[in-house]
């Protein structure tokens, strides 16, 4: 069972897509993902794009915990659909759902993101991913914007664009999730 564990929306069960065309992340891993985001203070009011999506368990526990817009995008339709019956039994404002390619949302203008949730598939190929956060850092990210991006703990470092800063990784088990911020080029301490 897959839930979101605080906030407004705090307890509330998510339906989540059959079958393998996901990976859930699991609710020890979301914990203290979370923790970290509060601690680092990079939820409340943010703008956050939830890439790989899946069921939305990252996106929707971040709009319970008080993020201000939330998109999720999810190429398989089947898992889409899932996400957009989370977000209905939710009722949580500010949530969207693209059901598209995260290669085609992060390649297209559109409204900067303080927030970044980056949860691929495992086989997902390391220049894929790279070729994700450059696009990332041309254009969709605020001044100081968090990533995150959760990897299985056998994949390398992922290759940060030169304007992105590693805050560190963190691992449980199986699974390293990677914290990332946006510095632009002459912000640097």
């Amino acid at each position: 069972m897959t839930r979101i564990i605080a906030g407004t929306a705090g307890g509330r069960r998510l339906a989540t897509p059959s079958g393998d065309s996901t990976r859930p992340t699991s609710e020890r891993v979301r914990e203290a993902l979370f923790a970290r985001l509060e601690h680092l203070d990079a939820l409340h009011g943010a703008s956050t794009l939830d890439l790989y999506a899946g069921s939305g368990a990252l996106g929707l526990e971040a709009a319970s915990r008080g993020a201000s817009r939330v998109v999720l995008v999810e190429r398989d339709r089947k898992a889409a659909a899932v996400a957009g019956r989370n977000v209905r039994d939710l009722g949580l404002a500010g949530v969207s759902v693209r059901a598209e390619a995260v290669e085609r949302v992060v390649a297209a203008p559109g409204e900067p993101f303080d927030l970044v949730f980056i949860d691929p598939p495992y086989d997902l190929g390391e220049e894929v991913l790279a070729g994700v956060l450059a696009e990332l850092a041309d254009g969709l990210l605020t001044e100081h914007a968090v990533l995150v991006v959760e990897r299985s703990s056998r994949s390398p470092e992922p290759v940060w664009p030169a304007d992105v800063e590693l805050i560190g990784p963190r691992r449980y088990g199986e699974t390293t999730v990677w914290f990332a911020e946006y510095v632009p080029e002459g912000d640097a301490a």
